[in-house]
């Protein structure tokens, strides 16, 4: 594979982990601003651990994704005491702090950034990708899944039926944290260079739209969102400055067009359906018939 080819699958597995951190929240009817932050927090957690030498280059990781899943926790608190556009502002906020802290700490480097000395090859990345997808896919799919999704259908619903809001939302917020972190971590190990100047707003916004874009119904939207604002502007490089152009108005018609995303639970289902057809009434009425063979109750009245 050439560096190219490495890099941008690189980016996609990075990419995809962010997005399900991001996604988690959402999925949960909470929309997060601040995952640039969350990502900022592991890279800079992981590049301090691995120049002070605190850790071996593994061990980095799950640290990063620790130190991020508390601070995800601790933050959930507060920003949970707002609603709507004022969460999303106070998330933002959150982003723009971090942002603003690392800038001006000489531990983290300022402006200048931090070089990461220990390397992780692709097939670290790789596999960190696919068993954070498997792991959505199993959160999803649980009773844990099942509620979260409840509270984003109706939270007031979701209370009667038993289900600790707060506590489930706390908890997303956690888990979000971790996942943005350990793409954070990644993107240290990989590149071997971290710089706040990365962890900006557009991040946030870019990766909030991975999600949006392709869907918070399911498990399947951020991967599909992942693999379409990954893979569409490097394939649209051919046009020149014109690419972000066509990206826009792309994006602008997929918004109008599909508002609740690429994937949905409906086009989930139909395409289950495709593949688990009931047998035909005919087929089932006579399961053990073969036309081959004269009906029994024929052949005794031939014998009366």
């Amino acid at each position: 594979m050439s560096g190219y080819a490495s890099g941008i699958v690189a980016i996609l597995c990075i990419n995809l982990i962010f997005a399900y951190g991001v996604y988690v929240t959402a999925a949960a009817g909470q929309l997060n601003l601040g995952g640039a932050g969350y990502q900022a927090i592991g890279a800079y957690a992981a590049a301090v651990l691995s120049t002070q030498g605190w850790t071996p280059g593994w061990g980095t990781i799950p640290a990063a994704m620790i130190i991020s899943a508390l601070v995800g926790f601790l933050i959930a608190f507060p920003v949970l005491r707002t609603r709507g556009v004022y969460m999303v502002l106070a998330t933002f906020a959150f982003a723009q702090v971090v942002s603003g802290v690392l800038l001006r700490t000489s531990l983290f480097g300022g402006a200048i950034g931090m070089v990461v000395p220990d390397y992780l090859p692709l097939s670290v990345l790789i596999l960190a990708a696919v068993l954070t997808t498997l792991f959505v896919f199993f959160l999803m799919a649980s009773r844990f899944g099942l509620a979260i999704r409840a509270i984003h259908d109706d939270e007031a619903v979701a209370t009667i039926m038993g289900v600790d809001v707060r506590g489930m939302q706390v908890t997303v917020f956690t888990i979000g944290g971790a996942l943005a972190g350990l793409s954070g971590a990644l993107y240290a190990h990989y590149f071997s260079f971290v710089e706040a100047q990365y962890f900006n707003p557009n991040l946030s916004i870019f990766v909030l739209l991975f999600v949006l874009i392709g869907g918070t119904q399911t498990a399947w939207g951020p991967l599909a969102g992942s693999l379409f604002f990954t893979l569409i502007p490097e394939a649209l490089r051919i046009g020149g400055s014109w690419r972000f152009v066509v990206f826009g108005v792309t994006i602008v018609l997929m918004m109008a067009i599909r508002p609740e995303g690429m994937i949905t639970r409906t086009l989930i289902a139909r395409i289950s359906s495709l593949f688990h057809r009931r047998p035909s009434s005919s087929a089932l009425s006579l399961p053990n018939a073969r036309p081959d063979l004269p009906d029994a109750r024929m052949g005794d009245q031939h014998a009366k």
